[in-house]
């Protein structure tokens, strides 16, 4: 038996900590939540969560609503279930302004798939606005990532909270509605889920350090990884008015804010697309490209998303391309891109952040 630091070991299976709260989530919502037949089920921004599969497989379920951010999640999704019936997607962003109100039985959200206080707190209100008078919202999360506080919140949407299982750290809450309870669909302004990309109408610190340290050609065709709002790929785009931008997100939220962004920049020679990494844009090449990438993935610390995009920047870039990387000072990302480029230096940065360059020769 191999023991790998970090990771819990049982009997000859070793789990990541992610690993062993997904498995907990899963087996504590199938104890917990009873699905009748003809349910309508309502999973917010939660598609990854294994409690999916086990519900996509109940004998006379109704009609599965993935209302889902990530891009990925909703593949992986779709493969799974590619011959199963009743099971649909949509934009979680878009789900009050999109969809009509008082349809759902149960509604499920698991807080580890959550990036931010906004996101719970927009998942409650679709709770509140999609499910019929009688029906549940089930929420599952651990005490470290707010599942206390997000009681607080449903008592206060719902006028009812109670704890239904605890287990490993994990805990399930369920709230009613109650007859009479409305939601105003206009209420809320979905774009707010996507972060501007100011801080007080200024620039944020990293992606200031970016923009001034990117050399751009006028003719250059870019890349924007993980492009968020947009505005480094806007920035580079009207640097570039001889050549082109696509600028790529995971997260269908990301994407609408950034397209509106263009479309008010005016810009001609500017696209955005969603897309799992740059897997959109395999068959393309590009003379530059560029990341500000997460660090946080299904709420823990971690370097694989900005390691992946480095590896596919690599992968996408034409001789003598550019690759330029913002990212926390302490996040050690030098290994993996000096495994992928010749060359890679460290061209601006301060005590909180470093902006990385590597060129492919």
């Amino acid at each position: 038996m191999i023991f790998h630091p970090g990771r819990r070991t049982c009997r000859h299976v070793c789990l990541t900590e992610e690993e062993l709260s997904h498995l907990v989530t899963a087996h504590l919502l199938e104890e917990t939540i009873q699905l009748a037949a003809g349910a309508q089920v309502l999973i917010l921004n939660s598609a990854a969560d294994p409690f999916v599969q086990v519900a996509a497989k109940q004998p006379g379920i109704g009609t599965i609503t993935l209302a889902e951010d990530n891009i990925a999640a909703l593949q992986s999704v779709q493969s799974a279930f590619e011959r199963e019936q009743g099971i649909c997607y949509t934009p979680f962003h878009t789900y009050i302004s999109h969809h009509s109100g008082a349809t759902i039985d149960v509604a499920i959200m698991n807080l580890l798939y959550q990036p931010s206080n906004a996101w719970m707190d927009y998942g409650l209100r679709a709770a509140v606005y999609a499910l019929k008078p009688g029906g549940s919202l089930y929420v599952v999360g651990a005490k470290d990532r707010g599942v206390l506080s997000i009681a607080k919140r449903m008592q206060a949407y719902f006028g009812n909270v109670e704890t239904l299982a605890t287990g490993k750290g994990q805990r399930v809450v369920r709230s009613l509605k109650e007859a009479g309870q409305q939601h105003d669909a206009v209420s809320w302004d979905d774009t707010s889920l996507v972060p501007a990309g100011f801080a007080s109408g200024k620039l944020d610190e990293g992606t200031r350090l970016l923009l001034e340290a990117i050399e751009v050609h006028v003719t250059d065709a870019a890349l924007d990884i993980g492009c968020g709002s947009g505005f480094i790929g806007i920035h580079i785009a009207r640097l570039a008015h001889k050549g082109s931008v696509i600028m790529v997100d995971a997260s269908l939220a990301a994407v609408d804010a950034a397209q509106q962004n263009v479309e008010q920049s005016g810009l001609p020679n500017v696209v955005v697309v969603p897309s799992n990494g740059v897997q959109a844009v395999l068959t393309r090449r590009f003379d530059l490209a560029v990341t500000n990438p997460p660090f946080h993935l299904g709420g823990m610390q971690t370097t694989q998303v900005a390691e992946r995009f480095i590896r596919e920047a690599e992968q996408v870039l034409r001789p003598r391309g550019r690759f330029y990387l913002v990212a926390n000072r302490f996040l050690k990302y030098e290994p993996t891109m000096r495994a992928c480029f010749k060359l890679v230096e460290e061209v601006s940065g301060n005590t909180r952040f470093k902006v990385l360059r590597a060129a492919k020769t």
